[in-house]
């Protein structure tokens, strides 16, 4: 069981790896694009999509660094999981007090000095994806098969 976890832990990791460097990257800069009467509707639309997509998968990753925390596979080391556990915590708390509230800010209608915020400030979860990313490969291959 602990060996299925770590997968799920590795997939989930990797998974929110690929879509924040994406939304970094290609979507949340394309917000400026959008036309201003549409705005508040694309926002609710993309922030009810995405929820359904990330939410499972953030879930997944958190739940399962923190099993590891107790049940972790021959190889890997506390301090390994220690590591993963902060940025985990570091992305959620990030995404709670600081992307949260300005998409909410965001679907009242466009603001151009909200959107650099939420470019500007989602610098700090696709580093700390990133970081989990290298950090989950860096167990892979220390783990024991």
């Amino acid at each position: 069981m602990t060996k299925i976890v770590f997968l799920v832990h590795v997939l989930s990791t990797l998974s929110m790896l690929g879509g924040i460097w994406f939304a970094q990257i290609v979507h949340y800069p394309l917000y400026r694009l959008v036309g201003h009467a549409s705005f508040p509707a694309y926002e609710a639309a993309h922030t009810r999509l995405t929820t359904w997509v990330v939410a499972p998968i953030m879930l997944a990753e958190s739940s399962s660094s923190l099993w590891l925390l107790f049940q972790r596979p021959e190889g890997i080391t506390p301090l390994q999981v220690w590591l993963g556990v902060g940025l985990v915590a570091l992305i959620w708390l990030s995404t709670v007090h600081l992307q949260v509230p300005m998409h909410l800010r965001l679907e009242r209608g466009f603001d151009p000095v909200v959107q650099h915020s939420l470019v500007t400030t989602n610098w700090m979860r696709t580093v700390a994806w990133s970081l989990r990313g290298l950090l989950v490969l860096w167990m892979m291959a220390a783990v024991a098969w």
